[in-house]
């Protein structure tokens, strides 16, 4: 606290806005490799090669790295982008235009505004102080995410309705039916955590993201002490996230291509960075919560010392984690076959939904019985 009080107002509010570009940035570039890793992983499980041309002139000839780079395709996202950028912009003539617009940006705005209560490291003052790397450090940090994180469905609807078209319709519809199903069992998947964290005996703001992350360190991982609510959770964010075999408001095999039928060019790339950015996001709040976040391993203290070094080691761990998470996304893509409608909702309302409250019920009775007074 001492470092911000030495500082000016427009010495904060400038660092705060290369911060939020910093991580706007990282974000927008995990999405966009985040397809390469798609498309590379699932040409590695079908014995294909996946991209392997794509790649800038001046690089191609270094020798070593520019082979190795292009067999990579470490620049398909960028060929990506400008394809979309400069596709033919066409518009159908029965859209509500308004809306039809306004629709990719709000799938997208959501992943990149719950970002800001995200901690995934710790800046280490000379005084010995832990700063958490994020940009608001939120006593209500998970609820926030919950309440932000849900709008993202709006745009999806809004495609659907401003379409005028039957399949965009349906992929509205259902996606706003799967939101309401399985947003229930997400949050009543976290009550226990809540629980658990602010336990008897512990003083501390059970709803920080940041206190979540201090109560694992040197101290076993929650996916280990409720792997239920993890399960839980887990399932539910890839429906949030609309991810096979949940992909039901997009499911192009009855329904062309769902809510973004009829979007092309430059708006259906939104789209799909607003899919990927969500599915980075997912990964990083899951990383967070029951994966230790920024820590080495359960019961163990960090290795990395308490210096600059140690807070980007600390980051880099994060970061690693939260790729192996979107890898486990991709791997669940290109192994299970598409749910059926049916049952997608049957499974959130007759399966998540009651153990979800079996399990709160569980770990009710459990902290109770663990602030009874010994004997």
């Amino acid at each position: 606290m001492e470092l911000w009080n030495s500082l000016e107002l427009w010495q904060i509010v400038a660092i705060k806005v290369i911060f939020a570009l910093m991580m706007i940035g990282a974000v927008m570039t995990m999405a966009g490799y985040s397809v390469l890793a798609e498309r590379k992983v699932s040409a590695w499980m079908q014995g294909r090669v996946g991209p392997n041309r794509t790649v800038l002139p001046f690089i191609e000839h270094i020798p070593v790295i520019g082979p190795f780079l292009k067999g990579l395709g470490v620049f398909q996202p960028l060929a990506d982008g400008l394809k979309f950028l400069f596709k033919e912009e066409i518009v159908p003539g029965h859209v509500n235009k308004l809306y039809y617009y306004l629709a990719p940006i709000i799938a997208l705005v959501p992943a990149l505004t719950t970002m800001t209560v995200l901690p995934f490291g710790e800046f280490f003052t000379e005084a010995g102080d832990r700063i958490p790397l994020m940009l608001a450090d939120l006593e209500v940090g998970i609820l926030f995410i919950l309440a932000v994180s849900s709008l993202g469905v709006y745009g999806i609807v809004l495609a659907g309705w401003s379409s005028n078209s039957k399949y965009p319709f349906l992929g509205g519809i259902r996606s706003s039916a799967q939101m309401i199903s399985y947003e229930l069992a997400m949050g009543l998947s976290l009550l226990p955590i809540f629980l658990w964290v602010s336990k008897p005996g512990i003083d501390v703001a059970a709803l920080s993201l940041v206190e979540i992350v201090h109560s694992q360190d040197q101290s076993m991982w929650l996916v280990f002490v409720q792997p239920l609510s993890a399960l839980i959770f887990m399932i539910a964010l890839f429906a949030e996230t609309n991810r096979l075999p949940f992909d039901m408001p997009e499911s192009e095999t009855d329904l062309v291509g769902g809510f973004h039928t009829e979007y092309g060019s430059f708006k259906f790339g939104i789209f799909f960075v607003a899919e990927y950015a969500h599915i980075v996001i997912g990964s990083a709040i899951f990383t967070t919560i029951f994966l230790g976040g920024w820590h080495f391993l359960p019961w163990m203290a960090d290795p990395w010392p308490s210096t600059w070094i140690g807070s980007i080691l600390g980051v880099v761990w994060f970061l690693t984690k939260t790729i192996g998470l979107i890898f486990f996304f991709i791997w669940v893509r290109w192994t299970l076959p598409r749910f059926r409608y049916d049952q997608v909702m049957s499974l959130g309302w007759t399966k998540l939904l009651p153990l979800a409250l079996a399990n709160l019920l569980f770990y009710v009775i459990l902290v109770t019985w663990l602030d009874q007074p010994a004997s």
